[in-house]
């Protein structure tokens, strides 16, 4: 059936809670990066130890619960799940003000995570149902501009509450005993609670209706949910091949899977221990090695993958091939996974970088660059998007481009922002280099929603998240702390170092650009070649 062109009533309303559920997301997951200093001088941990916990703790709940939370946002009212995933999340990121250790610390992310795995398959399903193919380009510019709003928010808040609160309290006299870093937690709780309440009372949009493809009612959401989360999670899967009287050849692929998987953790373990060996952490007790907990979530995360499509291969064979055996889908995940490791890399210890090079406070910074953070991650993405739109001319290949034009600038021009000698000079050269690197979100999002079929948006944006998150949010942060540590604490070098990725990234974009279009016209003809009614 031919997509309907017309937007839905109350599309622009919906369109901005769920931008503001993104921009909370991002607000709560990267107020860490402010308040680092604060919490390492507390706490006394090293960079590794808040690479971990900004990436790495976080990143293993956010990526395995969007799985059953993606196929869940498939079946169920994604507006119900919205809100009150938006509410458990703020639960968590104020539990954090509570925190006199790194394990209360790293349970609160832990929750965070859980809670917002949801926000990204749940909220692009909802838009793509309110707006139509020609205009989704500009719907995922919005959604970028919130995710910088919500970055620059998290700087400009935690900087400024963390240090009202010291300024106004003196050690020890603060009321509950809390720190500056604390109250900034708290604080950070607050909006969630009130978008969530407006997540609950919008209006509820027809799957598939502006793409004209209809969508029957899933009769068991739950169920299906739960079957997710017991097909991907590690050891639950081997209940779940044997209930389904999987071959021998299903057990020979997933054990062989793990046995590859451990012996590369082990490897990378190794390798991390000697290039900057670090103290152990305590955790109830135990003591752990940061290497060791960072490269057994990763391993952990890589084992999830492979259930989760050895999952779709026996279970929805549609999905399967419309998702996994679709080159482009792939190569849009593998783009967007290399650049989040630049993008989390660079975002988690810049604060810390200008604070250090020019002995900046956390108010200056958590101001200056967030302000200037946010007004180019908006300015970025709502260039891209609309332009992607204009371009595209029904063909997603306009879209590649515009992605592949800003990710071959931005890795050139980090170099010289990150030598620049003052602080002055820093922002300038910041500012053409933030505008260009954001401006590859919107086409490339545009693009990979479009080539699956509304019922699978929700898994595809898990499968995107669980890639992107391991991958970029697990290791983009700790391998710029590694690096750091393993230099002195030279963050300067550290930061440069992670845009090393990209001409395999470029590399991607380029196959993309050649295939794209003939894999979006081949959609419907895999879909409908597995079993699909459409």
């Amino acid at each position: 059936m031919k997509a309907r062109a017309a937007i839905v009533p109350g599309a622009w309303y919906a369109l901005a809670i769920v931008a503001a559920t993104q921009m909370v997301s991002l607000l709560d997951r990267n107020i860490l990066a402010i308040l680092a200093p604060s919490i390492k001088a507390d706490l006394h941990i090293g960079d590794a130890e808040m690479g971990l916990l900004y990436g790495t703790v976080f990143a293993l709940f956010y990526a395995l619960f969007s799985l059953p939370l993606g196929r869940l946002a498939d079946g169920w009212v994604r507006t119900r799940l919205l809100a009150l995933s938006i509410l458990f999340w703020s639960i968590a990121t104020g539990t954090a003000a509570f925190a006199g250790g790194f394990l209360l610390l790293a349970l609160s992310r832990l929750g965070v995570g859980i809670g917002e795995a949801a926000a990204q398959p749940a909220g692009t399903s909802l838009l793509y149902d309110y707006f139509p193919r020609q205009r989704r380009g500009l719907v995922m510019a919005v959604m970028s501009a919130a995710i910088a709003l919500g970055l620059g928010a998290s700087l400009v808040l935690g900087g400024v509450a963390a240090e009202y609160w010291d300024r106004h309290h003196a050690a020890g006299t603060a009321p509950l005993g809390l720190a500056g870093w604390q109250f900034a937690f708290l604080v950070a709780a607050l909006p969630g609670l009130l978008i969530s309440a407006a997540m609950w009372r919008l209006r509820e949009p027809a799957r598939g209706g502006s793409d004209g493809i209809a969508t029957p009612a899933d009769p068991a959401p739950f169920r299906a949910s739960l079957g997710v989360l017991t097909a991907v999670t590690p050891g639950a899967n081997w209940i779940t091949l044997a209930r389904a009287g999987a071959p021998a050849r299903s057990w020979a692929i997933n054990l062989g899977m793990l046995a590859l998987i451990v012996l590369g953790t082990l490897a990378a373990i190794a390798g991390a221990e000697r290039l900057a060996p670090r103290p152990p952490l305590v955790l109830g007790g135990i003591a752990v090695s940061a290497h060791v907990l960072q490269w057994c979530v990763t391993g952990l995360g890589v084992f999830v993958v492979t259930n989760l499509v050895q999952t779709l291969a026996r279970t929805d064979r549609p999905a399967y091939a419309v998702i996994a055996t679709s080159p482009s889908v792939l190569l849009c995940i593998a783009v967007g996974t290399l650049q989040s490791v630049i993008n989390y890399g660079v975002m988690g210890f810049t604060p810390s970088f200008l604070m250090k090079t020019y002995g900046l406070s956390p108010s200056v910074t958590g101001l200056q660059f967030g302000l200037v953070a946010t007004l180019l991650g908006v300015v970025g993405p709502l260039i891209a998007g609309p332009l992607s739109d204009r371009v595209s001319f029904g063909s997603p290949r306009g879209r590649v481009a515009v992605t592949l034009a800003s990710l071959v600038i931005a890795p050139l021009l980090a170099p010289w922002v990150y030598a620049a000698g003052d602080v002055g000079s820093f922002y300038i050269r910041f500012a053409l280099y933030s505008v260009i690197v954001t401006m590859w979100m919107p086409p490339l999002f545009a693009t990979l929603y479009d080539l699956v079929l509304p019922r699978m948006r929700g898994i595809t944006a898990s499968l995107y998240i669980i890639v992107s998150t391991i991958f970029g949010l697990g290791i983009g942060p700790y391998v710029v702390g590694l690096i750091s540590d393993a230099h002195g604490g030279d963050l300067r070098h550290a930061i440069v170092s992670i845009n090393w990725v990209a001409p395999v990234m470029v590399a991607l974009l380029v196959v993309l650009l050649l295939r794209v279009n003939r894999d979006q016209a081949a959609m419907l003809d895999r879909a409908r070649a597995a079993g699909e009614p459409v």
